[in-house]
């Protein structure tokens, strides 16, 4: 759905993004990482036509960018703006007209998201009256009302408890499930594991890794096992293994040993769980997939140096 072709953008002396390209999916969930100043927020705000890059571009559906193409898309920034005085049923009312809504469509659509998102009593309530989370439920209606086929948040679950983060959480899949393409940036690496199955990683205003979700942790397997081995001796299992395979988050128990056991490349799935049935009953084996937010560690740190 958009193709971002070699993104430069600086702001005086600091380069913001520098020859940046992704391809977003249609319909998919994809997620934009990067530590604080990465360049996350500049790219999203290109996108909306916000500000303009110094060189590139950016296509939609093949197409050039062009100044209608706000019509579809619907966008969370990370800075909220939300008329504080106003009520929130009249709030909500009028942005959703600038958007090309009838009165009575964003009225309808209005009441059905307020059940959605269990606040069905708060149309009369002022924005300045409501906590930082319930405001974000707000500009949650607004972002998505005219149903954009675009949607895109910026740190979408700051300032929601962990119950209100998993109700908007299951609207995004909803509404994702329903055909609309979802980009989101966020610094929660367990986010990206729940939702994303794209992902991009930005740092320094470069692009350090982009793709699948499950084709990039796959990528970075390093042949390390989780071990549950039924054993009485577990000193004697400890020392046939050490010498030739890296041991980590080692426990013991009276019956039983768990642990994480990495091998040479040259060891195969097969020939680990040889040396296993060897010393004891396997109870549990199964190869270790890192987490996003290993690999981001990863990816920074090395990149840094």
């Amino acid at each position: 759905m958009i193709v971002a072709q070699n993104i430069n953008k600086s702001f005086g002396k600091h380069q913001a993004l520098t020859n940046f390209s992704i391809e977003i999916p249609e319909q998919s969930i994809y997620g934009l990482l990067g530590p604080n100043g990465a360049g996350k927020t500049t790219f999203l705000r290109i996108l909306n036509q916000i500000s303009v890059p110094d060189s590139g571009e950016i296509l939609i559906n093949n197409e050039l960018l062009k100044k209608s193409d706000i019509q579809h898309i619907g966008y969370l920034p990370e800075e909220r703006g939300l008329y504080k005085s106003m009520k929130v049923g009249e709030q909500i009312l009028y942005l959703a007209q600038l958007k090309g809504l009838s009165k009575t469509e964003a009225k309808k659509r209005m009441f059905e998201w307020f059940e959605k998102l269990k606040i069905e009593d708060w149309s009369q309530k002022k924005i300045q009256d409501l906590s930082k989370g319930m405001a974000q439920k707000i500009q949650f209606i607004v972002t998505v009302i005219h149903q954009p086929k675009l949607l895109i948040f910026d740190e979408p679950f700051s300032g929601f408890d962990p119950v209100n983060a998993q109700i908007i959480k299951d609207q995004i899949l909803a509404l994702n499930r329903q055909g609309t393409t979802i980009l989101f940036s966020t610094h929660r690496m367990e986010s990206v594991e729940e939702l994303c199955n794209h992902m991009a990683l930005i740092h320094q205003s470069h692009k350090v890794l982009d793709g699948k979700v499950s084709e990039i942790k796959n990528s970075f397997k390093n042949n390390t096992f989780e071990v549950k081995l039924e054993t009485e001796n577990s000193e004697l299992v400890l020392s046939s293994l050490q010498p030739r395979f890296e041991l980590h988050q080692i426990k013991a128990f009276s019956n039983h040993l768990e642990f994480q056991m990495k091998a040479a490349d040259n060891f195969s799935e097969n020939d680990i769980l040889r040396e296993l049935i060897q010393l004891g009953k396997v109870q549990a084996f199964a190869e270790r997939i890192p987490s996003v937010n290993e690999i981001f560690i990863q990816k920074v740190a090395g990149y840094a140096s």
